[in-house]
This record gives structure tokens, C-alpha cells and sequence, in this order.
């Protein structure tokens, strides 16, 4: 058997992060700019995020039918086709609904580029390299991210809408090329629907019963670190007075570099401090600097550093929730449970991103701020309470089988 290299996976996830930054940071400041309501903005985001909460969903298809690389590359050209086309579709109030569909199609198809890659990192790394490869697969997401957002916005401001979807586009092939430098894992044509539902059946019923895995599956739907303002940085640069050249630079290309920083740096605290300390602690973090950044004068330096602050902080806790999720799927069925883990986990980003929309139109950025950060608070001061409690009862097994 050929293994993979870690370092590919970065490669490999580039073009999800791309379609994810396009649609999170180019479209809503170009929606914003020709007449949206934030809120409205807001909603069409979330709609397009929402893909990420049926992911497991897609799971048992792709292990029915095709194989990884096949569905890497079909997936692929959907992802592109639906980001062109959003290129082409005249941004007006009146277009907000198929503006919604095709925003939906985008990241569905950019959360199916996902299951062959976590495929391959399932069978294709070598085990004493799997913590580098979940290392390589955060940073190139948040990395893409940046490229998709900084890069598109840069492009479509200064030259058009259409060539930074041709540019993006061409990037995410370019990228998607480390496909080939990896060995095919073929479907299992003696699987059934039938006999991958039952098998997932009994999973979730089995992580249901787990105290420690009921425990994490609220935990991460909670608005905890959730990073939901990253959706919106661009839509509300206006308040701090940002020209877009600004926004570009530090909503992009630096914010992806530094939240990619983040997820290393939260990696290494999530072994040192354990996960439930790291996940906790590095909640009470994100809350404090999303208060600190809602207290300061509202000028462009603040938004510069207040975003970049906030996207490391963003790169902490995603490690720290990959962190928690690995510990409690243990070792069995860890596709299908990591991938309905994830669905859970993706919930407090889109409703989120919806919240602090509908805020700011309310009350202004200043309260958006405050309410996301003391509802991270209350939550973690609950689930550390009931951790506590449940640690006293040996709930809390040392290692998830």
C-alpha cells in the first residue's frame, strides 16, 4: 500500500477553503456594498454554512458508489461551477433566493471534497503521522479560507466579479492536483444502503448512551468559540471605518495565516493542558478578546489587530474541538462518527452568524460583540460545572475505546 504524505492534505483541502472564503468574505461585502441588509447578508451566509450540518449525510453515498478520487473530482467540479456562477448572477435584493440556492450548492459540494480527503487520511496515513496530517487538513482550510476571501474580494475590487472566480477557480484545480500523488481507495460493492444505516444506527445509539459522549455532542453546539464573526468581519467594516483595500488584506491572506498559526499553537495546548481544560479555557479566551475588541475606539487599527486577534484565537479552539471530537469517537466507526460529531459541531457557527447579523442591524456592532462573548461565557462556566460533577462520578473515562 502507498501512503500519503501529510503535507498533501493541505493541498487537498485548499479548494473547499477557497469555495468557504468566496462565500464568506468576497460575497458578503460586495452584497453589503450594492444594498443588502447585514441581516439579510447574514442569512444567505448561514444558508450556505448550514451545508456543513448534513455531512454526515453524505457519508454513506460516497462509500456506496464511486471511489474517493472520483468523488474528490466530481465534487471539485461542482464546487467550481457554482462559485462561477455566482460571479454572473446580478447582486439585487430581488435575486436573494437563487443568490441562496447557488450559495447552498457551493458548500454542499465543498463539504463532499471533505470525505474523500478524511478518507484518505483514515487509510492512506501511516498511524504515527495522523497528528501531522490533522494539522496540515486545519491549517489548509483556514489558509484557503483566506485565499478565497482576501484574494477574491482583492480581485473582484479592483478588477471584476468574473476574472477573481476564473483566478479561484483555476487555483482550486491547480491545487486539487496533489489528487494524483495519492493512491485511490476503491467503494465496497458488497456494502448496502440498508447495512450502512443499520451500522450507523448503532453508532449514534451507542454515543447516545455514553455520558461523556452525550456530554460532548452539547458541548459543541453551544456558542463557545464558534468564530461566527469571521462570517461577517468584511460585512461590518464600514463601523470601524475600513476602507477595502484594509479589509482584503487583514480579513484574508493574514487572518488565514494567523488562524492557521492558531491551530498549531491550540494543538500543542490541547496536549498540554488535555482537551476538556484547552476547550474550556480557550473559550473563556475567545469571549474576552471578542469584549475586548467591542470596548475599544472603533477606528481601522482596531478593527486590523481586533480581527487577526480574533481569527488566532478562531485557530485555538478549532483545534481544541478537533481535539475533543478525536477523544471521544475512540477508535471504532470513526468516519461515520466523526463526520456526525462535525455535523453537531458546524450547528453554533450558522445560527451564530445569524444572531450577530440580526444584532447588529438591532443594536450595532458594539452589542453584536458583547452578546456573542457573554454567551460563550455562561456556557462554558455551565459545562464546566457539569464537567466537574460528572469527573466526581467517574463519568469521565481517561481513554474512549
Amino acid at each position: 500500500m502507498k501512503y500519503t504524505k501529510p503535507v498533501y492534505i493541505f493541498f487537498l483541502i485548499m479548494p473547499m477553503g477557497i469555495s468557504q472564503g468566496f462565500v464568506t468574505v468576497t460575497l458578503p461585502f460586495l452584497l453589503t456594498k450594492n444594498g443588502f441588509p447585514v441581516a439579510l447578508t447574514a442569512g444567505i451566509v448561514a444558508i450556505g454554512l448550514s451545508a456543513n450540518l448534513w455531512r454526515f449525510v453524505w457519508g454513506p453515498v460516497v462509500d456506496l458508489s464511486l471511489s474517493l478520487h472520483k468523488w474528490y473530482w466530481l465534487s471539485l467540479l461542482a464546487c467550481i461551477a457554482s462559485v462561477m456562477l455566482l460571479c454572473f448572477i446580478p447582486f439585487t435584493v430581488k435575486s436573494a433566493t437563487l443568490l441562496s440556492i447557488i450559495v447552498f450548492v457551493s458548500q454542499v459540494s465543498g463539504t463532499i471534497t471533505l470525505l474523500p480527503i478524511n478518507g484518505l487520511m483514515a487509510k492512506r496515513i501511516r498511524e504515527n503521522k495522523k497528528g501531522a496530517a490533522s494539522g496540515w487538513y486545519q491549517a489548509g482550510s483556514l489558509a484557503s479560507t483566506g485565499i478565497g476571501g482576501g484574494g477574491g474580494l482583492w480581485l473582484a475590487t479592483h478588477y471584476n466579479l468574473i476574472l477573481a472566480g476564473i483566478i479561484l477557480c483555476a487555483a482550486s484545480i491547480f491545487f486539487a492536483m496533489a489528487m494524483l500523488l495519492t493512491q485511490d481507495i476503491p467503494y465496497l460493492k458488497e456494502k448496502t444502503i440498508a447495512h450502512e444505516v443499520k451500522g450507523m444506527g448503532r453508532d449514534t445509539l451507542a454515543m447516545i448512551k455514553s455520558p461523556v459522549a452525550l456530554f460532548v455532542m452539547l458541548l459543541i453546539i453551544m456558542p463557545i468559540g464558534t468564530g461566527a464573526m469571521a462570517n461577517l468581519w468584511s460585512a461590518v467594516a464600514r463601523d470601524w471605518k475600513t476602507d477595502a483595500d484594509t479589509v482584503v488584506l487583514v480579513t484574508g491572506l493574514l487572518c488565514g495565516g494567523v488562524s492557521a498559526v492558531g491551530c498549531i499553537a491550540g494543538g500543542f495546548i490541547a496536549d498540554r493542558w488535555g482537551v476538556w481544560n484547552a476547550y474550556l479555557g480557550i473559550g473563556i479566551i475567545c469571549a474576552l478578546v471578542t469584549v475586548l475588541i467591542a470596548l475599544l475606539p472603533y477606528r481601522p487599527a482596531t478593527y486590523i489587530s481586533g480581527v487577526l486577534v480574533y481569527g488566532f484565537c478562531t485557530g485555538l479552539i478549532y483545534a481544541a474541538y478537533t481535539a475533543v471530537i478525536l477523544f471521544v469517537i475512540g477508535k471504532r466507526h470513526t468516519a461515520t462518527k466523526f463526520s456526525l460529531m462535525s455535523s453537531f459541531g458546524n450547528l453554533p457557527v450558522v445560527y451564530m452568524t445569524t444572531f450577530n447579523g440580526w444584532t447588529h442591524d438591532k443594536f450595532g456592532s458594539r452589542y453584536m460583540l458583547i452578546a456573542e462573548a457573554v454567551a460563550g461565557i455562561i456556557f462554558v462556566i455551565i459545562f464546566f460545572i457539569v464537567l466537574q460533577q460528572m469527573k466526581q462520578k467517574n463519568m469521565i473515562p481517561v481513554l474512549v475505546e
